[in-house]
């Protein structure tokens, strides 16, 4: 509480930010999570600037996930990574502020779309999967 009795409020940190994120995950269905055990989740204020440069993004809240990795169904290779989700904090408060979309959708937006990257699915299938998690 401050001086005149008020609730502090804060920004979400990065472990709030993984939670919304995982409960997400939780919510799809068992055929997609069945795969998803060893994909790793990262909650980062921003991507850092080798990935934007890579990417060509000059504007680092541009950027507000990213899947790394090697897609369902494509042959692993010796020394592959396991496949990664990252989340970028600051981008995703930044877009929250601007949409007025709950905090919870946008992150489960963001969540499906970069699952759907591990799964090779298209924008459509992404849709619909996003309509099973929002709902």
């Amino acid at each position: 509480m401050n001086d005149q009795g008020q609730q502090a409020s804060f920004a979400p940190d990065a472990a709030h930010i993984e939670t919304l994120a995982l409960a997400a995950l939780s919510r799809l269905p068992s055929p997609f999570t069945e795969h998803l055990s060893n994909v790793v989740l990262f909650v980062e204020d921003f991507a850092d600037e080798q990935i934007l440069m890579e990417m060509e993004i000059d504007d680092p809240f541009a950027l507000t996930g990213l899947y790394s990795g090697r897609p369902i169904g494509d042959t692993e290779q010796t020394g592959d990574l396991p496949p990664t989700i990252h989340l970028y904090r600051r981008p995703l408060l930044d877009e929250w502020v601007e949409t007025g979309v709950s905090l919870e959708a946008l992150i489960a937006h963001v969540v499906v779309h970069e699952v759907g990257h591990h799964f090779g699915l298209s924008d459509e299938d992404m849709h619909s999967l996003e309509e099973m998690v929002t709902a």
